[in-house]
């Protein structure tokens, strides 16, 4: 792995491919390379941050979002779209009228992530944005607060119950002496608010699930009033000396309070998956030892590995294992499997030095034969999350593709790459050649339509 490792830092002469683009656009029949398979109907969509004005935002979470879309179906690329999402700020620039819907959160950077639910297609942010529905076209339509269900605000990373259909997010706020853990059910209403007690108050990017409980990372990243009265858009902090515990929250009975397990000080922004056996449940993470201490805009100071936790639910102990020590983030699997036990996870060798939102390679990690390999994309080019399509709803955990934006550095241009996810070495499926360049940017998803 030390090859890659290297290869990613000769990436380091790429052209910088955090800069915003400056327009909307939107082409139609898109040249490919292969041949797209014909079971793939549906839109790749990717989101991340792009300063409407151009003017970068400072940090890596705050800033207008906008999303990059590809319709696939029948075999053919129908057409590739970027939509700035209308936030007030944006659509104030824009000169358009505000979105309809409640407002909610410190900020209104709805830039983190895009999921499907309830028959919309949602954009998320951080600390208690609302999200944003986007029509099919990429469009922006209203803020959502699930038929006035919610109570505050949402979260930025939700995980879907594939038996049950169920969304559960925590969301965290800082005017808030605590954080919701939210169930919504398959046709998108909040049915189960518990209001978990904590200091802080934390930044809770995501949670992990299993077919019993919900899993809650209460980590030493914290609300800072210091930052935020001198105007920080995101005023969440390395707080040194805070202990770091994970939760294990009964799905089963409501009500309760969480079981906490004390760990080593981390952060972890992207759990892989949780299951349970027995009486033990396993937790597989990418593990940062801190983020947001010495760098306050860019979650890159130190580097994020693969690392597995296994909790003794009978005696308390927790037994920690590195499962990877390559720089890796935005960890994936075949979400068919969340709350079971899972052997391929897909992530992003990330570049070292440079931030954590892309890099030159993808990993694939056979959990089963504890093997690692390597697509590597080639220098100057880098990848960002990759997502998992199986290739119907029975078939096998590696029976699929993989579907992951690549920008070319020597081009300044972005592509649509598709790999057989069984053949993850080997050369694409095929490849969508785009009109313009997709930015680095944060978490994408697979919208069927």
């Amino acid at each position: 792995m030390s090859v890659v490792v290297a290869h990613a830092q000769q990436s380091l002469a790429l052209p910088d491919n955090q800069r915003p683009v400056a327009n909307e656009m939107t082409e139609v029949d898109l040249v490919v390379t292969g041949q797209l398979p014909q079971e793939l109907d549906g839109c790749f969509v990717r989101v991340g941050p792009n300063p409407v004005d151009g003017r970068r935002s400072g940090h890596t979470f705050v800033g207008d979002g906008m999303a990059h879309g590809v319709r696939l179906r029948g075999g053919k690329a129908a057409w590739y779209r970027n939509r700035w999402i209308r936030t007030d700020r944006a659509a104030r620039v824009l000169g358009e009228l505000p979105l309809p819907g409640p407002r909610h959160g410190l900020s209104d950077n709805a830039n983190g992530n895009v999921i499907q639910h309830g028959g919309r297609t949602l954009v998320l942010g951080e600390a208690g944005v609302l999200p944003i529905e986007l029509d099919a076209q990429l469009e922006s339509v209203a803020r959502v607060d699930f038929d006035a269900t919610l109570p505050h605000g949402f979260a930025a990373h939700a995980q879907r119950d594939p038996v049950t259909g169920e969304l559960f997010a925590v969301a965290y706020h800082h005017e808030l002496p605590y954080v919701e853990h939210l169930v919504i059910t398959p046709w998108g209403r909040v049915s189960h608010c518990d209001r978990i007690e904590v200091s802080g108050p934390p930044l809770m990017h995501s949670l992990a699930l299993t077919d019993r409980h919900s899993v809650l990372f209460d980590l030493p990243v914290t609300f800072d009033p210091v930052l935020a009265r001198a105007g920080s858009r995101f005023p969440y902090a390395w707080s040194p000396g805070r202990p770091a515990r994970i939760g294990l929250l009964s799905r089963i009975r409501r009500g309760t309070v969480p079981r906490w397990f004390d760990v080593d000080p981390c952060f972890v922004f992207h759990p892989v998956n949780a299951y349970e056996i027995d009486d033990r449940c396993v937790i597989d993470v990418v593990r940062h030892e801190r983020v947001f201490d010495r760098d306050l805009h860019t979650p890159g100071e130190s580097a994020p590995t693969l690392w597995r936790w296994t909790l003794d639910l009978t005696g308390g102990a927790v037994a920690s294992e590195q499962l990877d020590d390559v720089p890796q983030e935005f960890p994936r699997i075949d979400e068919r499997r969340t709350t079971m036990p899972h052997r391929y996870v897909y992530s992003v060798a990330v570049q070292t030095g440079a931030g954590v939102l892309g890099g030159s390679a993808l990993l694939r990690h056979d959990l089963v034969r504890r093997a690692v390999a390597v697509h590597d994309f080639g220098p100057y080019r880098e990848t960002g999350e990759a997502v998992f399509v199986p290739r119907g709803p029975l078939s096998a955990e590696d029976d699929g593709w993989l579907l992951t934006f690549v920008y070319d550095g020597r081009l300044d241009q972005s592509s649509l790459v598709v790999l057989d996810a069984a053949a993850f070495t080997g050369p694409p499926v095929a490849v969508v050649h785009l009109p313009a360049r997709v930015p680095s940017g944060f978490h994408a998803n697979w919208i069927v339509s």
